[in-house]
């Protein structure tokens, strides 16, 4: 094997690894600030200009603190759990492409770990198995409440990654390849979510099901399970399941980024023109951070504007709506490609949205009338 692609490889993935990291501490001061500006707060602004140094206060805190284990854990799995939670939100953005292939020094280089050719594949693959951490964790912390969170997010993220993985197949079907950059240049021309709007948002809930996030952060709801799968944990050990969810934001958010809106290219009218990332190619991580700055940002505004669901809700949302409308997505997309009628697509697909739209409104409706 060619030394060069090696270190090739390597450089690429300690950069990887260091952007996500550092990505990691400033998203939860840019959540703070985000939330504080919407409850008009004015958040945390003591540790340097404007709190720029609080995830690094909140950083040595944390590795000072002292962890204390109880003496019922099951101990090397409760030890791996936090492990087996990081891992998978890392290596998952690896097929991520940031830019166009560069030529430098004689060889020509992607701006992405690597492309293989089951892009989207691998990305279900690895997102399946960070929930292994967590119930691990629930079950080797030997406590019921701890258990129960754990319970909770295996039965969620079955119920969604069904609705997540269809999602896959619409791009894969709109692209006619699962693999990353050819998805990317696929929407030179038009973005999937202007194709197939509705599977974007079904794509956009599903994935804040897979982090649980608000208003699916259910494994972790305080009020019922005092902190659910982690609250054994302390110190660092605590710190990694919550650098875990925040690492996976930042990699949905640039997954979602890539498989409807466009990844690293501009704007279609911007084609031909200096804005181009034919012309300029370093406008590419521009316009992907840009991209994946805008996805993190509508991910706190939902956090800060809806509540937690009730979990029987929650899990009749996934079966019950998700599943079948995501099933109905991927059905109207395969006629409208085979048909080559892509028109076709957006407007069928918003007529079964709203008809979605409706009997949720008219089943709330019934159930608050009966009340």
């Amino acid at each position: 094997m060619d030394g060069w692609l090696i270190l090739e490889w390597v450089i690429k993935s300690v950069v990887l690894v260091l952007i996500l990291i550092g990505g990691f501490a400033y998203l939860t001061l840019f959540e703070r600030r985000v939330l504080a500006f919407m409850q008009v707060r004015i958040g945390p602004n003591r540790a340097g200009w404007q709190g720029f140094l609080q995830p690094i206060a909140d950083a040595v805190k944390l590795i000072f603190k002292e962890e204390l284990t109880p003496g019922s854990v099951i101990q090397p799995i409760f030890a791996l759990a936090p492990i087996i939670t990081v891992v998978p939100a890392v290596v998952i953005a690896a097929v991520v492409p940031w830019g166009p292939d560069v030529e430098m020094f004689g060889r020509v280089i992607k701006l992405s770990v690597t492309d293989i050719s089951l892009g989207t594949l691998y990305i279900a693959a690895v997102a399946s198995v960070a929930v292994y951490g967590i119930v691990l964790a629930g079950w080797s912390s030997n406590n019921k409440y701890a258990m129960m969170g754990g319970m909770r997010s295996s039965a969620q993220v079955i119920s969604y990654e069904l609705s997540l993985a269809l999602c896959f197949v619409l791009v894969t079907v709109m692209a006619g390849s699962m693999r990353a950059g050819d998805i990317v240049e696929a929407q030179r021309n038009v973005w999937f979510f202007f194709i197939q709007p509705v599977g974007g948002f079904v794509f956009l809930i599903a994935t804040l099901a897979e982090v649980n996030r608000a208003p699916f952060d259910m494994p972790e709801a305080e009020q019922e399970l005092t902190a659910g799968y982690h609250s054994e944990y302390a110190g660092m050990k605590f710190a990694l399941f919550f650098m875990a969810e925040y690492i996976k934001m930042i990699a949905i958010a640039a997954i979602a980024a890539m498989l409807f809106f466009g990844g690293y290219r501009e704007l279609p009218f911007m084609q031909n023109t200096w804005f181009s990332v034919d012309v300029n190619w370093w406008l590419g991580p521009i316009y992907m951070f840009i991209k994946v700055l805008v996805l993190l940002f509508f991910m706190v505004w939902i956090r800060a504007t809806l509540p937690r669901m009730r979990y029987d809700r929650l899990m009749s949302f996934g079966w019950k709506v998700m599943l079948p409308l995501a099933l109905s997505l991927v059905f109207i997309t395969a006629v409208g490609i085979l048909a080559e009628m892509l028109w076709i697509i957006p407007i069928l697909s918003i007529a079964i949205g709203l008809i979605f739209v409706y009997f949720i409104n008219r089943s709330l409706t019934t159930k608050m009338k009966r009340r």
